[in-house]
């Protein structure tokens, strides 16, 4: 996991260009990375994988999985404030803001 200030979590990640089991592996591995850290969501870059790879489980017991590959905002509408963690920064949490939609 890296933690801020390293510079690689401001490098761009590439577009993933096939599916396919390394990229399965990845995946499994930042579900297992995620768990173990407690966390709710971790992008790849944050484990120095700068693919654009995303993974989400916010269910309290472990079985709702969402991964998103090469994922793009299309719209904007409004904007709300939450308080968010965030893995590259342990035990700090802040209030941030955020898209409705």
């Amino acid at each position: 996991m890296l933690h801020i200030p390293d510079e690689r979590l401001r490098k761009v990640a590439e577009p993933v260009k096939e599916v396919n089991a390394e990229i399965q592996r990845i995946v499994d591995d930042m579900f297992d990375t995620m768990y173990a850290e407690e966390g709710i969501g971790l992008a790849a870059t944050r484990v120095d994988i700068h693919q654009r790879i995303i993974v989400i489980d916010v269910s309290e017991n472990r079985e709702e999985q969402l991964v998103l590959i090469n994922p793009e905002m299309l719209e904007k509408d409004g904007e709300t404030g939450i308080e968010e963690g965030c893995l590259s920064i342990p035990e700090q949490r802040a209030r941030c803001r955020v898209r409705k939609k």
